[in-house]
């Protein structure tokens, strides 16, 4: 797969998910949101599920499993579907080593 692929899959799913999102909560989940609501105090209890995807993507992003899952998937890099480019269109050069070390830190 590649870049375009990516960007197709990610286009579809947006699409897919429509305006409104309905999701079940289990028992552990809804009294998790409770209590966050409680402590919180959010105008809205829908803010803290926003919050939570929004650190969820960012640990996911931070932490190179986004990287682990497109790299598998569709060949590319998270930066590399920011800049809309492959590490190879942009260098010129291959592909630089899987995780060498310097990006993330666990």
């Amino acid at each position: 797969m590649s870049l375009d692929d990516l960007n197709d899959a990610v286009q579809r799913s947006y699409r897919d998910l429509g305006d409104d999102l309905t999701v079940d909560l289990d028992r552990e989940t809804r009294t998790e949101l409770a209590f966050l609501t409680t402590m919180l105090d959010p105008d809205d209890p829908d803010e803290l599920v926003r919050r939570a995807l929004h650190q969820f993507f960012q640990t996911t992003v931070e932490t190179g499993r986004a990287d682990f899952h497109l790299r598998s998937g569709f060949d590319v890099t998270y930066d590399e579907y920011l800049s809309g480019m492959t590490y190879e269109e942009m260098t010129g050069a291959p592909s630089p080593p899987e995780n060498d070390g310097r990006r993330y830190q666990f």
